[in-house]
């Protein structure tokens, strides 16, 4: 396996500068600032901390005046003060002008959900060019944030993702280089969640939509009743809600005997809890 380089990160302020509805929950904000010249990844699924501001206020609070020990001095700040901190994937970054786009999974905004919608989802729904955010991100390509690191020798990546890692999912599709094979199964709440994916590699890529109020990951069925293309060296890249992960590594290790250093697992969020609820248990 290749090992990422442990790399320095930034802290980068940004302005909204326009959002675009990809589906009934998906949405794509896209940002500008001063010094994204600075901003450097290989893409991927490159992982992002994102400080969104709370209603009413005109940009997010952090102690960046503190240096190395922001993050102790944002812990302390009052809950209603503190910016509200969230991990996001980079879905695109362009140059000439420097913009980087990042797609936001909305929940809870709809009548009658299950749940109510958390911070990020009601910043996102409502986000205006002008819009001020802080974003801590790496200041070079290659870097330990990105997790998508298949071994040279693989002859097969298959690959699972919901709707919160539908945007690292695509990038990385487009990312690969022609002639890799690759299975892919999307799992979206909405069929207008689907999207076209532009890659050169030799992808099958499957969109599974749910049901109302079924959770994921319907793909543990249609794997086991799917026989893969032969190969023997697979990489398996997994990313979504953590309990889903999990069982779908369970399948990979346990049921097809995938070695276990060529599967990549991340959950992104937990069922029943917010960000800061798993922070706390980690």
């Amino acid at each position: 396996m290749t090992t990422a380089v442990a790399a320095p990160f930034r802290f980068f302020s940004l302005q909204v500068v326009r959002t675009r509805r990809l589906g009934p929950s998906l949405v794509r904000v896209t940002f500008a600032g001063p010094d994204l010249h600075a901003f450097h990844s290989g893409g991927r699924d490159q992982s992002l901390s994102l400080f969104l501001p709370h209603p009413g206020q005109a940009e997010p609070v952090v102690p960046l005046e503190l240096g190395d020990q922001w993050w102790q001095g944002w812990r302390e700040l009052p809950d209603d003060v503190r910016a509200v901190m969230r991990s996001y994937t980079l879905r695109s970054l362009r140059r000439g002008p420097d913009e980087i786009d990042i797609d936001f999974a909305l929940h809870g905004l709809e009548s009658g959900a299950a749940a109510p919608a958390g911070p990020a989802s009601r910043w996102a729904a409502r986000a205006t060019p002008g819009d001020r955010v802080l974003l801590l991100g790496p200041a070079v390509a290659d870097n330990r944030a990105i997790r998508f690191r298949p071994p040279e020798d693989t002859d097969l990546v298959v690959m699972w993702g919901d709707e919160t890692a539908v945007p690292a999912a695509t990038a990385i599709l487009e990312s690969l280089p022609a002639g890799t094979r690759v299975r892919a199964w999307l799992e979206v709440g909405h069929a207008g969640d689907i999207q076209d994916v532009t890659t050169g590699a030799d992808a099958e890529v499957t969109w599974l939509v749910r049901e109302p109020g079924v959770g994921p990951p319907m793909a543990l069925d249609a794997l086991r009743g799917t026989r893969l293309p032969g190969c023997a060296r697979p990489y398996v890249w997994l990313a979504g809600e953590s309990g889903c992960v999990r069982a779908l590594r369970r399948h990979f290790v346990g049921e097809r005997g995938t070695d276990r250093r060529r599967v990549t697992f991340v959950g992104y969020w937990r069922h029943g809890l917010s960000e800061e609820q798993v922070r706390t248990q980690e």
